[in-house]
């Protein structure tokens, strides 16, 4: 049987969306250690903030008068937004003093530029070319700086040859999200979503070839861990 294009892209598309949503909720466990903790201790608000004003933009992008056909983009960021805006709600609850001002400030921020975006483009710009360039630049250079953030995580892999902190299962996921979504902008093509995809694909490769390259590294230095705990805790019993 012979498969139509539209509905190849279809499917990535749907998978896209399945993987996105996982990745959306990965931080789960960390949400609910700071709720039952009541505080946020030393997580950061920011990888929320930059994922919510990034679905944000791609809701807009996805809008019928800025670029038709997008469904399956705007249904999955439009979960997203629902989904951090959850998380950073918790950040704002059960963080104090200065970085609460922040994280509040800056959540406005962000809420502001989109709308002010939103009603710029679909209001003052009255050419439909010229709304896609605009909404379809600002999401690529947003995208790619959410895809960019692990490279401080991959210079320590590399620094201490060790992915203890760079678990499998999300370098996996991410990887295969940013491969289905360069299908889904290729097989329709779509300049602006291929870019960021094609890119975070490229560096979530590298993640899977630095946990190959030093995944016996990492179980040797648990182990050597490991051991020297159990003979400090046998040498403080002896003793």
């Amino acid at each position: 049987m012979v498969v139509s294009v539209e509905g190849a892209r279809m499917g990535v598309g749907i998978l896209g969306n399945i993987m996105s949503l996982s990745l959306f909720l990965s931080p789960v466990a960390t949400m609910l250690r700071i709720c039952k903790r009541r505080s946020v201790e030393s997580f950061s608000p920011l990888p929320y903030l930059a994922i919510f004003i990034n679905c944000l933009l791609w809701c807009i992008y996805a809008l019928p008068m800025v670029r038709p056909h997008r469904l399956l983009v705007i249904t999955i960021d439009g979960c997203g937004v629902l989904i951090e805006l959850s998380y950073l709600i918790i950040f704002l609850i059960f963080s104090t003093g200065k970085q609460r001002t922040l994280t509040l400030l800056i959540f406005l921020f962000q809420f502001l530029f989109a709308a002010g975006v939103a009603i710029y483009v679909l209001i003052g710009v009255h050419a439909h070319q010229k709304r896609l360039l605009l909404v379809g630049s600002l999401c690529v250079f947003s995208s790619t700086m959410v895809y960019l953030a692990p490279l401080s995580v991959m210079a320590m892999v590399i620094r201490t040859k060790s992915v203890e902190f760079m678990p499998l299962s999300l370098s996996l996921t991410s990887f295969l999200n940013a491969i289905c979504w360069t299908a889904y902008a290729l097989l329709r093509f779509d300049l602006f979503i291929t870019i960021p995809n094609g890119l975070g694909a490229v560096l979530a490769l590298g993640q899977l070839i630095l946990y190959a390259a030093f995944y016996k590294s990492t179980q040797q230095q648990l182990l050597e861990r490991r051991t020297t705990a159990a003979l400090t805790e046998t040498a403080y019993t002896n003793a």
